[in-house]
C-alpha cells in the first residue's frame, strides 16, 4: 500500500494516495502521514465525519473505538486525490473522498475494519495545514492542540528535516483554551526544551507549557498531563527522502513494527 505517486505533466505534484492516522472517539480526526518529498510534503489535520449512501457512520466509529479501548492507533487508506485540494483555496476545492479504515498501521500489518471499508469521508473543518518549506522550524519543542469536549490531542509541528511526527492524547489544565480559542488554533510550546525526537513529550509525562492562540494576542499558561503517545514516526522524516526502517527511538516506543 505504497502511498507514493509519481507526478506527470497531467497531475499536480501533490496528487497521490494520502494515508492518514485517525484519532478520536466521539469525534473523528485525521492526520496526514507526511514526508519531505512530493506528493506528501505537507502537514494536515482535519476533523471529519463518515457516511455510506447518505447514512451517518459516526455511531459505527464510536462503537468500534469502544470495543477496542486498548488500540492506540488507527489509520485510513483513501482513494488518490490532490492533498492541497482539501485546504485550498478558501473554501477548499474538495470536501470529501472515499477511504477504508484499519486498526493499527495499514502499512505494518493493520487490520481492515469491514464496517468502515470504502466509506465516504466528509471534511468538517481544517484544523491545521502547512506546506513544508514555507515556514521556519521552531527551536523549542512545539505542538498544536486540537479536540472537543473531554478529548484533547497534541500534534507535533513538522517543518524541516530532520524532524518527527507525533500524536498524543492529553489532559489540559491550568488556563485551558475555550472552544472558541481551539477553533482559532492553539500552538503549544515547551520552553527551553529542544525540538528533537529524543526530547519529545513522553508517555505519562506532566509538564507546564505556553499556549498561544493563533491570530490573537492571547497567551495561556497550560498544564499538560495524562499524556498517551498514539503515534510516533521519525525515520520517514529524518531526511528529504526519508528512511523506511524503524529508528531505535521508534522501536523503543513500540512503533517499530
Amino acid at each position: 500500500m505504497d502511498g507514493t505517486a509519481h507526478p506527470t505533466s497531467d497531475l499536480p505534484p501533490d496528487f497521490g494516495r494520502h494515508n492518514m492516522a485517525v484519532v478520536g472517539r466521539s469525534r473523528l480526526y485525521l492526520s496526514h502521514l507526511p514526508m519531505f518529498m512530493a506528493p506528501h510534503d505537507a502537514q494536515l489535520v482535519l476533523e471529519a465525519e463518515l457516511e455510506r449512501d447518505g447514512q451517518s457512520l459516526m455511531s459505527t466509529w464510536s462503537d468500534e473505538r469502544a470495543s477496542h479501548p486498548e488500540r492506540r492507533l488507527y489509520t485510513m487508506f483513501p482513494d488518490k486525490f490532490q492533498l492541497s485540494s482539501l485546504y485550498r483555496p478558501d473554501p477548499p476545492a474538495r470536501s470529501s473522498f472515499r477511504a477504508s479504515f484499519f486498526r493499527g498501521h495499514l502499512e505494518r500489518g493493520g487490520e481492515l475494519i469491514p464496517e468502515l471499508d470504502q466509506v465516504t469521508v466528509n471534511v468538517r473543518s481544517v484544523i491545521y495545514a502547512q506546506q513544508f518549506g514555507t515556514a521556519d522550524k521552531p527551536d523549542e519543542l512545539t505542538y498544536f492542540l486540537f479536540g472537543a469536549g473531554p478529548e484533547r490531542f497534541l500534534a507535533h509541528v513538522i517543518r524541516a528535516a530532520p524532524d518527527f511526527d507525533q500524536l498524543l492524547s492529553v489532559r489540559v489544565g491550568g488556563s485551558p483554551p475555550s472552544e472558541e480559542e481551539l477553533g482559532l488554533g492553539v500552538q503549544v510550546v515547551l520552553p527551553d526544551r529542544p525540538n528533537t525526537a529524543a526530547s519529545r513529550l513522553g508517555e505519562g509525562e506532566a509538564v507546564s507549557a505556553r499556549g498561544h492562540v493563533t491570530g490573537a494576542h492571547r497567551f495561556l499558561d497550560l498544564e499538560i498531563a495524562e499524556t498517551e503517545e498514539i503515534y510516533f514516526e521519525e525515520g520517514e522524516l529524518m531526511s528529504a527522502r526519508g528512511a523506511f526502517e524503524p529508528t531505535p527511538l521508534e522501536t523503543e516506543a513500540g512503533f517499530g513494527e
